[in-house]
């Protein structure tokens, strides 16, 4: 029922609801302004010592608006807050009406907690099925969980509360953990109850048959005997309904059995407790209802912010819920269930079940599309009831069954199987931040399973309902795995090759990185590089940096980026990921030899320094040599200022214009009297030629590089074929020398003042080259244009 703010008699009520409504649109306006707005920061920002006449409420929340998004140009995407809905604002009031709330008379304040604690545990547990519970409300998830261990302690030892740490002493309690457990809730447990480590005892997970991610039964069973007989305690078990991996859900049933055989408490988490408020529930999530106690996030669950999370437990003594903190007298302690209270209220029963069934039918529908793509293996406990959804790219090694799905050929190396899981693991790592980045309301999360490498999670209800996840977001999740598949499929084609092709390159060394996506990882081994040592070669990583510089402007497909990121190991050269059919061979020659164009031109840039100095001095010592001589020619009389003047007027000296040039290319020092007399300046010898690939091959027009040639392609139609076949043959037929053959065929006679023939045959082989990709008739004209 909707009721205005105007029928509510408490104005200051009413006024909180007013006040909390504009200050949640003040900041949720800002999330919508433009990057030119955002990078206005106010001096506010700045801290400053407090004000004496105090600010009034705008001012206060946009300074609180600025600190929350002034630095969001900086932040990732992902890092923004998300925007909260209606249910969102309704728990944030439930916070500022327990303020409010606090200020009432102790009899008012005490009835009113009693009647939001008991609604809220009454609800709680006729929602998910756990009849005559009692609920403690925590902010932290692994609270609860403590507090239930205090109660079994309090439980199982009597004198605790007198004899302390001596009865703990004489008969260790074992508090039994999945090796699937969440990480760090045993070292959490340590802490807050103060036990050693060897009081937990972790279950090996089954090894042969069922869920590598379920509780070995057996073994736990063993585990127990065994602390029975070594006169330990057995205190309790925490099962999972719902790994925080992967969410499978032990065997409940048969581990309530067992508990109840020895006399332990059993304690059930995990995010499948959400689907006992279905119609439906999993035989193995239902026999959660009859444990001893269960700790529930409906936070998450629903999308509602600051929402405490809830343990439920069943227990006849309040004596002892009192003393291991599961009860409280407080009314402020109870108060923490307000904001959960209003929550509910606000969605009804429904509307809770309507999200938590959107999530799972999110989840069923990812499982089922994902089954129609190749190269995608799903692990799922149940596929018909799963709530999280885990899925991996796997690539079929050769002599395996398709139908087993990543399990390798007993005929395969291990060595190679392990190569193609570490290729896998870095392309499931790539894979899932591309997802990320292109949906982000799926809300996927990437992580590394010990047994099944690198996988890319799928948990709707955890996400789902705080990122507003749709039917259509699947969708196009699927969409973005089924165009990355080519690229990734493609790569991994390519990486053997790749490393087979560099090993048989001279100068170049793969190097094995298991962390990249890409074709693979080479360096170039320069004249003075030190193949056995791993530490920083400014000279490689100069030839490196150039060599990524020449790469990039290829304009080619590929990805080019210079590593490592630690700058303790050599220079690298990282070739990302391939989308198309790439010639190997050409790729890892230009890498080469571009490498040792630029190890030839520094060198010789260096050695150029010390050329230069030696040429100077030389030429210096001979333009002084020459000095002296005409000076002797000359006599000494004509250097006497004014004798010398009479001298020459009578007897004049035909000057002579000496001096010395450097030719860079010879390296050599020549006289300038050419220059003088000609007037012309000497070029010298022509520099010889940049070397190239003996496998670089000719480019049709708009083809980039490293493609393999279209000739033979059955993609492109008959007319297209025979054209680019043609182009391929004229090239090809240029670059093979019949034109030098052909002009001095035909060449006429050398006329005096006309290049001599074998430079206008080089001239013409050059032209004929330059002007081949772009024109497709044969150049039998060129004759007549260099006449």
């Amino acid at each position: 029922m909707d009721v205005s703010s105007d029928q509510i008699a408490d104005p200051t009520l009413a006024e909180m609801g007013k006040n909390l409504k504009e200050a949640m649109k003040m900041l949720e306006d800002s999330q919508r302004r433009t990057e030119e707005e955002n990078g206005k920061k106010l001096s506010g920002d700045i801290p400053g010592p407090l004000q004496g006449s105090g600010q009034d409420m705008v001012s206060i929340l946009q300074l609180v608006q600025n600190l929350m998004h002034g630095d969001e140009d900086e932040e990732p995407q992902g890092a923004r807050i998300q925007n909260i809905g209606e249910q969102g604002h309704i728990a944030l009031l439930g916070h500022s009406l327990g303020a409010y709330i606090s200020t009432l008379d102790k009899e008012r304040l005490r009835k009113l907690t009693t009647r939001i604690f008991s609604d809220t545990t009454l609800w709680l547990c006729r929602i998910f099925r756990y009849e005559n519970g009692c609920a403690y409300f925590h902010e932290d998830e692994r609270e609860g969980l403590a507090k239930i261990c205090r109660l079994a302690i309090h439980s199982r030892y009597e004198d605790f509360v007198v004899d302390g740490f001596n009865v703990l002493y004489n008969k260790k309690p074992v508090i039994y953990l999945s090796a699937a457990a969440r990480p760090g809730l045993a070292q959490y447990l340590c802490n807050q109850l103060g036990l050693p480590f060897p009081c937990l005892s972790r279950v090996p997970c089954n090894t042969m048959f069922g869920s590598q991610h379920q509780m070995d039964i057996a073994l736990l069973e063993k585990l127990i005997k065994d602390d029975i007989e070594r006169g330990k305690l057995p205190l309790l078990l925490v099962a999972n309904a719902g790994t925080a991996a992967v969410g499978h859900t032990d065997k409940i049933g048969r581990l309530k059995e067992l508990c109840e055989q020895y006399g332990i408490w059993l304690h059930v988490e995990g995010v499948n407790l959400a689907t006992l408020a279905l119609g439906y529930v999993s035989s193995s999530v239902l026999a959660a209802t009859k444990c001893d106690s269960m700790t529930l996030t409906p936070g998450p669950w629903l999308g509602l912010p600051a929402v405490p999370a809830v343990t439920l437990y069943k227990h006849d003594d309040p004596a002892l819920t009192l003393v291991a903190g599961l009860t409280s007298n407080k009314p402020a302690d109870k108060l923490r269930a307000l904001p959960l209270w209003l929550s509910l209220q606000y969605l009804g029963l429904d509307g809770i079940v309507e999200r938590i069934k959107h999530a799972c039918q999110l989840s069923q529908r990812l499982q089922e599309s994902l089954k129609k793509v190749n190269h995608i293996k799903i692990l799922v406990e149940d596929e018909l009831s799963s709530p999280v959804v885990v899925f991996r790219f796997f690539q079929e090694l050769p002599g395996s069954d398709p139908a087993l799905k990543a399990v390798p050929a007993p005929n395969m190396a291990p060595s190679t199987v392990g190569r193609e899981g570490h290729s896998c693991d870095a392309l499931n790592r790539w894979l899932g931040e591309e997802l990320k980045q292109l949906v982000p309301v799926s809300g996927l999360t990437v992580m590394d399973l010990e047994a099944e490498g690198v996988c890319v999670r799928f948990s709707p209800l955890m996400t789902a309902a705080v990122l507003g996840t749709r039917g259509e977001d699947v969708d196009q999740l699927v969409a973005c795995i089924e165009g990355k598949l080519p690229v990734m499929t493609c790569t991994l084609q390519l990486r053997e090759e790749f490393k087979q092709e560099v090993t048989r390159t001279a100068g170049v060394l793969h190097v094995d990185d298991p962390n990249w996506p890409g074709i693979g990882v080479v360096r170039y081994e320069h004249a003075n590089d030190d193949k056995n040592s791993l530490k920083l070669d400014p000279e490689g990583e100069k030839i490196h940096a150039g060599l990524l510089k020449k790469l990039n402007e290829l304009e080619s497909d590929l990805t080019f980026k210079m590593g490592p990121e630690y700058k303790s190991m050599k220079s690298c050269i990282y070739i990302g990921m391939a989308s198309d059919e790439v010639d190997v061979s050409e790729l890892v020659e230009t890498i080469a030899v571009t490498a040792r164009e630029i190890e030839e031109n520094s060198r010789l840039l260096e050695n150029m320094t010390e050329v230069v100095r030696k040429g100077i001095q030389e030429a210096q010592v001979q333009l002084q040599k020459a000095n002296e001589e005409r000076l002797l020619e000359e006599g000494v009389l004509r250097q006497i200022p004014v004798v010398g003047s009479v001298l020459n007027w009578f007897s004049p000296v035909q000057p002579s214009q000496k001096g010395r040039t450097f030719n860079l290319t010879a390296g050599s020092l020549e006289s300038t009297e050419h220059t003088y007399v000609y007037k012309v300046q000497d070029t010298g010898v022509t520099p010889p030629q940049t070397p190239t690939g003996s496998r670089t091959k000719l480019r049709l027009p708009g083809q980039k590089p490293f493609k393999k040639s279209l000739r033979g392609s059955d993609a492109l139609s008959e007319t297209s074929s025979v054209s680019h076949t043609e182009d391929l043959e004229k090239m090809e037929h240029l670059s093979s020398g019949q034109e030098q053959e052909a002009l001095e065929a035909n060449s006429p006679e050398p006329q005096p003042g006309a290049p001599a023939p074998q430079e206008a045959e080089q001239t013409g082989t050059f032209q004929n080259i330059a002007q081949g990709p772009e024109d497709d008739r044969p150049q039998v004209e060129e004759p007549e244009n260099l006449r």
